[in-house]
């Protein structure tokens, strides 16, 4: 079993790979090979088998070419840019979150092993024209570059399930929160920093109201959700291989009441509150309430509360985050 993380260099791709290692296995198999690629090679990790860091741009076809000249039984497709700077850099994001992910499919076609492609599309499919309360079918109507990139990639990774040519699952993820590391340019990095940074001691600055809802998922629960869309069998998503991933809906003051129960006070009062018009047109475009039934219905995990996020973001990334 010969696995390939894109974005491996990434938060997720790391704790995916780490994931990996811990089981050794994946649909059934003893993983042989595990590749991560991003831009910059990622480093090595000490995992049961096999780990290959490989510089690749997904952006230029060549380089996923040759990354893909053998061909693996699983991909994760986690390589993007994200949302802030996909609608700051429009050319940028079609070539990386488009066309990455066509070169990425192509050359999974071309191995002619019909390989099990599992693709981190985004809630930023939603908004517009939909209700306030999305459910499963409902007319994808995306307001930023980044969700209308995605969603493109969704119908490129449908079609080709269709025909026989990779084995796609496309999931939908809520906003991931609490995120290790330093702030990117999400519009959603505050719905992290607020939390992160605020019980590292540090000040940052929510751009949105109180009241402002948000649909989110923990890196623990994402993580094995991803694991659990490559281990079922295709045909259980039906014509539609992609759907929404269940999520927490609360509000920002509702999470942030959940750290104070974990964290204590201190916390809170680090946070300042000074608008910002450019993430709010971003982010109010968004959904933040989703029935995802059949995600639900195939299994996928829903987080319990914020509170166990909180816990989990200290137990597993509050030494590491910097």
């Amino acid at each position: 079993m010969r696995v390939l993380i894109t974005g491996g260099g990434g938060f997720l791709g790391q704790k995916l790979a780490r994931a990996l290692g811990q089981s050794g296995r994946l649909r059934g198999q003893n993983i042989t090979a595990l590749t991560l690629a991003d831009v910059v090679a990622p480093a090595g990790l000490d995992l049961p088998f096999p780990v290959t860091g490989v510089a690749c741009n997904v952006a230029q076809p060549g380089g996923v070419q040759s990354l893909m000249a053998q061909p693996f039984d699983v991909i994760f497709h986690l390589a993007a840019i994200v949302s802030g700077q996909a609608e700051a850099d429009f050319d940028l994001g079609l070539q990386v979150n488009l066309f990455g992910t066509l070169h990425i499919l192509q050359a999974a076609r071309a191995a002619g092993n019909c390989p099990v492609v599992v693709y981190a599309s985004s809630i930023a499919a939603h908004g517009g024209e939909e209700p306030e309360v999305i459910v499963d079918g409902v007319e994808l109507n995306p307001q930023t570059s980044y969700g209308t990139q995605k969603v493109m990639g969704e119908l490129l990774l449908n079609d080709m399930s269709r025909r026989g040519m990779v084995d796609g699952r496309g999931l939908r993820l809520p906003t991931v929160s609490i995120r290790p590391g330093k702030p990117n340019a999400a519009a959603s990095s505050f719905m992290s920093s607020i939390f992160r940074d605020t019980m590292q001691g540090q000040t940052s600055n929510c751009p949105v109201a109180k009241d402002y809802p948000i649909y989110h998922t923990a890196p623990r629960t994402v993580i094995a959700n991803l694991i659990h869309a490559a281990n079922l069998d295709g045909a259980v998503f039906g014509t539609n291989r992609c759907i929404n991933l269940p999520g927490r809906s609360d509000t920002v003051a509702e999470m942030i009441a959940a750290m104070t129960l974990v964290a204590g006070p201190e916390p809170a009062r680090r946070i300042t509150w000074n608008p910002d018009p450019t993430i709010q047109a971003i982010v109010k475009g968004w959904r933040g309430h989703v029935r995802p039934e059949k995600a639900q219905r195939l299994g996928f995990a829903t987080d319990a509360s914020f509170a166990d996020t909180v816990r989990w973001f200290l137990a597993d990334d509050i030494a590491k985050a910097s």
